[in-house]
């Protein structure tokens, strides 16, 4: 009959200085970023963005460069269109589709005025970036403008809406006239408004 051979087994003294190395090790590791999870790289933002706007522009890199370097790792993204008209004073119809890396989407509608400082109408994609919202339902509500927060550089455009702790950074190709949107704010709803109050 074999003999079931025995695992060797540490001397005890040697037990403690064992689990004092280990829990060294564990305390010393790097830890895991929860923040890594539940946001998105800006590769991956500047691939959908490319993806998305049939564009590679140097500026789409650069605005999106700029949004991360300002607002760090947006939790999502809306990927949608908008149709501005604008005499002085703008109105903003939009829609698009909700994108949270959480898993959680959802179809949002936008409608609010702006103060601009020309006069046309203008029909564009939108991708806005998503920072700081928890839940998908939080989005629903008055977004002012950031005054001053315009970036425009090479054709693309960017602004900052924030309500609280949630920012949101609308982008656009050719902007033009859309200038004056960083005056005024957006009403996200879960349907559509024709109230652009």
């Amino acid at each position: 009959m074999k003999s079931i051979p025995q695992c060797p087994t540490l001397p005890a003294p040697f037990l403690p200085l064992l689990l004092l190395l280990l829990a060294a090790a564990l305390l010393l590791a790097p830890p895991a970023r929860a923040d890594d999870t539940a946001t998105y790289d800006q590769d991956s933002v500047l691939q959908e963005a490319r993806k998305f706007f049939g564009d590679t522009t140097e500026g789409l890199a650069k605005v999106i460069e700029k949004a991360f370097q300002e607002k760090g790792r947006p939790v999502g993204y809306i990927k949608g269109e908008e149709v501005s008209a604008a005499v002085t004073v703008g109105l903003s119809y939009g829609k698009g589709d909700l994108v949270l890396k959480s898993g959680e989407t959802g179809k949002v509608f936008w409608q609010g005025p702006s103060v601009g400082f020309d006069l046309g109408l203008n029909a564009s994609k939108v991708f806005v970036l998503v920072y700081h919202l928890k839940d998908k339902n939080d989005i629903f509500q008055r977004y002012p403008g950031v005054d001053g927060s315009l970036y425009w550089v090479a054709g693309v455009g960017m602004n900052y809406q924030q309500r609280d702790e949630i920012v949101l950074a609308p982008i656009r190709l050719g902007v033009g006239w859309r200038a004056g949107a960083s005056v005024g704010y957006m009403h996200y709803t879960r349907e559509r408004s024709y109230l652009p109050f």
